[in-house]
């Protein structure tokens, strides 16, 4: 059974002993700022095009100055608006009750977790731009492994609370689980 709270949105302790469900606290992707620059683009080739379009000078031909300018249009949109996406839209972490995960990539996935059980160190990195828009970036280092880092994630400090309070409340229930009451019945 779990303990009961005062508290009605808090979750309940489980049980000592038993095993606590891995639950999804939050999933962050690197701020969205990083995309203002391609959607300025996008608007500015459409806008190229839209006015250059039937009225650009006949050099070769009517139909092969236009396509020209749709394929030049086409590689600009490309390069500079749908990799960009795509590269923001191919990281994410999760924060769970048990640890935090990074997904990273495009074509070749990579993903890193790091267990709140562990415990980790948690140092919060943030540019005079990041504080502008409330963003920053953490490194969760736990001595042994390569630290982890979340780079330039929104609302930061509540991040940066949120996974101070899962390694305190996974330390205690590690602690409280290794020091449990033994059953009636066994023998040691």
């Amino acid at each position: 059974m779990s303990q009961p709270t005062a508290f009605t949105g808090r979750p309940h302790a489980p049980a000592p002993g038993s095993a606590a469900p891995e639950m999804r606290i939050a999933r962050l992707r690197p701020h969205a700022r990083r995309l203002i620059l391609p959607a300025l683009v996008l608007i500015a080739t459409s806008g190229a095009v839209g006015f250059f379009s039937g009225n650009l000078p006949d050099a070769v031909s009517g139909w092969m100055t236009d396509l020209m300018l749709w394929i030049a249009a086409a590689v600009i949109v490309l390069l500079l608006v749908v990799v960009p996406y795509l590269r923001w839209l191919s990281r994410t972490y999760t924060l769970t009750t048990r640890r935090v995960i990074e997904r990273s990539g495009l074509l070749s996935r990579r993903r890193v977790d790091v267990s709140h059980a562990r415990g980790y160190t948690i140092s919060e990195r943030r540019t005079p731009l990041q504080r502008l828009w409330g963003s920053g970036s953490l490194s969760l280092s736990n001595g042994v492994d390569a630290p982890l880092r979340l780079v330039d994630i929104p609302s930061v400090r509540l991040v940066h609370e949120t996974l101070a309070d899962q390694v305190e409340v996974s330390q205690i229930l590690a602690h409280r689980d290794s020091h449990a009451v033994p059953v009636v019945g066994e023998r040691p």
